[in-house]
């Protein structure tokens, strides 16, 4: 299918899941992860609608930023601390943070070109010892620690399930971010507020919609197999 026939696909399907969370089609945020993906074809989607684009790496996001007018540019990949400065004035929201030590990078440079950051609180749902993120039982504990940093906002929570879980094991971790996200909701805050869960890529948003996720990335579904790396 072409990007414009896989975007109406995905819409209708956010639609249908968003439906059997009892939300709208509008509450959920599509996010097309466009890493690896040539600026024309990139354009193309803009073209039919979408407004949000994702980035894994700060460099590939810095490099197309100038040719990609008039969207939201999300950086979704794990952030090293000195490339920060690279895509503070670029991020619309930064999907990744896991650590005081990040998050103190992010409000230096948001402070010194005078911006409030958003950002999301990456979670390691799973426990897997290879993925990032910050582990379940740690969460409050950094939130606690954020509230002292005044160029940064806090307005969620994302988490990546294992490559290979099944729908049974995805659908139990969703669950499980998705009552963290709630009992932090609850409680408050300075500077942080629950209104974001990025949850859900190609394989598996609709399951995570249907689980709360109001942000979901989705990539290969829109453009297709990535084919090289750039």
């Amino acid at each position: 299918m072409s990007i414009a026939e896989n975007i109406q696909n995905i819409n209708e399907r956010i639609s249908i899941s968003a439906k059997k969370s009892g939300r709208n089609f509008e509450d959920i945020t599509l996010v097309a992860v466009s890493k690896t993906i040539e600026v024309s074809k990139i354009a193309q989607a803009v073209s039919f609608g979408i407004t949000n684009l994702g980035e894994n790496k700060a460099q590939e996001l810095t490099d197309k930023f100038s040719q990609i007018q008039n969207v939201n540019w999300h950086l979704i990949g794990h952030l090293q601390t000195n490339k920060v400065k690279y895509i503070i004035d670029k991020a619309h929201l930064i999907h990744s943070v896991d650590s005081f030590k990040l998050a103190q990078e992010v409000n230096s440079h948001a402070k010194r070109i005078k911006k409030v950051q958003n950002i999301l609180i990456q979670i390691n749902i799973s426990g897997e010892a290879t993925k990032f993120g910050i582990p379940k039982n740690e969460v409050e504990n950094l939130l606690e620690s954020l509230q002292s940093l005044d160029s940064i906002r806090v307005l969620g929570l994302m988490t990546i399930p294992p490559a290979y879980a099944t729908y049974d094991e995805n659908k139990k971790l969703f669950e499980i971010c998705n009552k963290l996200f709630i009992d932090i909701k609850a409680k408050k805050y300075h500077n942080i507020c629950m209104e974001y869960l990025s949850m859900g890529m190609s394989g598996d948003f609709e399951t995570a919609i249907e689980m709360g996720s109001n942000i979901v990335r989705v990539g290969t579904g829109i453009f297709g197999e990535r084919k090289y790396i750039l």
